[in-house]
């Protein structure tokens, strides 16, 4: 495909075909595009310009002021009654909380009775294991608090 009778393939890459044969040498005249003798007429730029603004620009401030003003106050008001919200919302948060603590401790207390029956009768084949006494030595000891107190990010 491509070749001819008689000759070398001539392609898009080949010599004598297309883009490869060098740089091509500059034009012998150089011309350069300049103004025209004398200049270029003056450009009138006062023609499209009002005189003064009038009172559409004045209307047009005032009511753009208005809005943006308008818009700030409703922005505020949105902001206080959001963060009254939040006030609202702490404040029960607060006041639930102990309840949530009381139900969380008796089911604690619950669970753990529980597992101190299942420990004494896995451990009450090994000598000197004393049932709830904690492996660990620590001093204090604290329920941990249930998830739906837990504060949210």
């Amino acid at each position: 495909v491509g070749a001819k009778k008689g000759g070398a393939r001539r392609g898009r890459f080949m010599a004598g075909g297309g883009n490869m044969g060098g740089p091509k040498p500059p034009p012998r005249e150089v011309r350069q595009d300049m103004a025209p003798k004398g200049g270029y007429k003056p450009v009138d730029v006062r023609r499209n310009v009002p005189k003064s603004v009038g009172r559409n620009a004045w209307a047009l401030l005032i009511g753009v002021g208005t809005l943006s003003i308008y818009g700030l106050f409703n922005v505020a008001a949105r902001s206080r009654q959001v963060r009254g919200f939040k006030e609202e919302q702490e404040r029960v948060r607060q006041n639930i909380l102990p309840y949530l603590q009381a139900e969380e401790d008796m089911l604690a207390t619950k669970r753990w009775e529980k597992f101190h029956k299942l420990e004494a009768e896995i451990m009450k084949d090994r000598a000197g294991w004393e049932v709830g006494k904690s492996v660990y030595y620590t001093r204090e000891w604290m329920p941990a608090m249930p998830a739906e107190c837990a504060r949210p990010n």
